[in-house]
């Protein structure tokens, strides 16, 4: 078998155009498409000025800075410079950039100085797969995932570890300055390295002391006091990071028989617990979309009865199983003693009444007590396992008694049930995708602020890979027509500000109309 010639110093007899680079298909072509789309008013929304200054030399075009960072989010490349490396050798990167070289502090710059008014671009990677009717809106699940932050769990302290950390700090202090006393000679022009590594610890310890007191917190991490102490996997351990909250659903199933996600809300914070972020991501999922699917899951964290009061409020379909579900199976279980609101009373499943007692709290929420006789229940036969308590069985009943017994007859029939089997296949292989895929296993910046930016621009480029993948399968008028569909949801999310598009609302709804049907 004869063998190609191999020749390194071979020059090109006619140069290609940057076209013939990249597929057609490719998804940087996409990214390319999606920011070309984007207007003047969303370039505004985010402080850049696409005429740029008259003055001084040229500068790098924003739309190839903001193609780069979408880019490299969607491959999992998300720093400056691994950016400035892929820019210099990778194809995809010098055709984004038009052949052009950024170096590592020119993408820092624009990424730290726009990366907060980012979250208009989610916002529309979300409202254009809505457009597009891509979004299956029967079913959304919400959960969150434990991600490391850029800080050592071995740097948080709690209030007593940082008194005896500031102990050993001003110990040592002590000790090198005595070390680099000079006597008659004059003081060094600069501190000893290790001498000033030791205050500025002492005055971090100090702050973070300050800031225990203030924000009534148990522990704070010394390298970014944001973070908490959460229990992110068996393989992990405990981590210093944050919880990031995402409301995750699949697209329809494309013409090549494949179905994607699509996240819809995400947020981060430092809680362990996901108990309060189930009603902001509803809120934040339907905002985003402008419209509300017919059914929410989400697992045991995020049950509590407030969260299914607001639900309620909200008329909102939630699927979600208790966290002590085996407590249910007991025949003795408060469900089964009926409630007479004539007398204000519970009777036991042996007919026995419990009359209201007082009210007491139990882990800080106001509790109404009933209680059983003693004498009678003593001689019950089913006394020792409805009760081993002598007074008497004891009833709690908290605000959202209602609530909770109208939740379980609901998650025991056969249509929650069935719904409740699609939550691990939503948002678990979306959280895959985000840590492998995309490189998201730690955060990279520091500060909720910062972080919250950072996740925020992870889940625009998850969409992004979502909708290229259908986009690829499409013939030129229908891409053309997401790309529509992102000038569309350019309006919608600024509706007072129509006449700054290139393209108006009309001409994009009558397009995506016509091809969609």
């Amino acid at each position: 078998m004869p063998l190609y010639p191999l020749n390194r110093e071979q020059s090109w007899l006619l140069p290609p155009t940057l076209n013939d680079l990249i597929p057609g298909d490719h998804p940087a072509r996409f990214v390319a498409e999606f920011v070309d789309a984007l207007d003047r008013m969303v370039w505004a929304e985010m402080g850049i000025d696409l005429e740029g200054n008259p003055l001084g030399a040229p500068a790098y075009h924003p739309r190839a800075l903001l193609s780069v960072w979408l880019y490299g989010f969607m491959t999992g490349t998300r720093t400056s410079r691994k950016l400035e490396i892929a820019c210099r050798d990778q194809m995809p990167y010098l055709w984004l950039t038009g052949w052009e070289y950024p170096d590592h502090n020119t993408l820092w710059r624009f990424y730290k100085e726009h990366r907060a008014f980012m979250r208009g671009l989610f916002k529309r990677t979300v409202r254009t797969a809505v457009n597009m009717g891509l979004v299956d809106m029967a079913v959304q699940a919400i959960d969150g995932t434990k991600i490391a932050g850029n800080a050592s769990k071995d740097r948080t302290y709690d209030a007593a570890q940082l008194q005896r950390l500031l102990e050993k700090t001003e110990t040592a202090i002590k000790d090198l300055e005595a070390q680099n006393e000079t006597g008659a000679e004059p003081p060094p022009v600069h501190l000893p390295k290790e001498l000033a590594d030791k205050q500025r610890l002492r005055v971090q310890v100090k702050a973070a002391m300050e800031g225990l007191a203030e924000e009534d917190k148990k522990r704070v991490n010394l390298t970014d006091s944001d973070t908490g102490l959460l229990k992110a996997s068996r393989r992990q351990g405990m981590v210093a990071g944050y919880n990031l909250e995402a409301a995750v659903s699949h697209t329809k199933v494309s013409e090549a028989g494949k179905r994607n996600l699509v996240i819809t809300a995400v947020d981060v914070g430092p809680q362990q617990s996901d108990i309060n972020e189930l009603v902001p991501m509803l809120e934040q999922s339907e905002g985003n979309m402008e419209t509300r699917t017919d059914m929410s899951l989400a697992d045991a964290g995020f049950h509590s009865g407030p969260n299914l009061e607001a639900c309620e409020q909200r008329r909102q379909v939630v699927v979600m199983p208790e966290p002590q579900e085996k407590a249910l199976e007991n025949p003795f279980h408060k469900d089964h003693f009926v409630y007479d609101c004539n007398s204000d009373s519970y009777v036991c499943p042996h007919g026995q009444t419990l009359k209201f007692n007082r009210m007491k709290y139990t882990r800080s929420t106001l509790m109404r007590q009933y209680c059983a006789s003693g004498t009678t229940c003593r001689g019950c036969p089913a006394f020792g396992n409805c009760t081993k308590d002598h007074r008497g069985r004891r009833l709690e009943i908290g605000p959202h008694e209602a609530q909770l017994r109208r939740h379980r007859q609901w998650m025991a029939t056969q249509e929650a049930k069935d719904a409740y089997r699609q939550r691990m296949i939503l948002p678990e292989p979306a959280f895959g995708i985000l840590k492998e895929q995309q490189g998201a296993r730690r955060f990279l910046l520091r500060g909720l602020a910062n972080v919250r930016a950072e996740a925020i621009l992870l889940a625009t480029a998850f969409n992004l890979r979502s909708l290229h993948s259908w986009w690829k399968e499409w013939s030129a008028e229908r891409q053309r027509t997401l790309i529509c569909s992102v000038r569309a949801a350019n309006h919608l999310c600024h509706p007072a500000m129509n006449w700054l598009s290139d393209v108006s609302l009309g001409e994009s709804a009558a397009t995506i109309s016509a091809v969609a049907s």
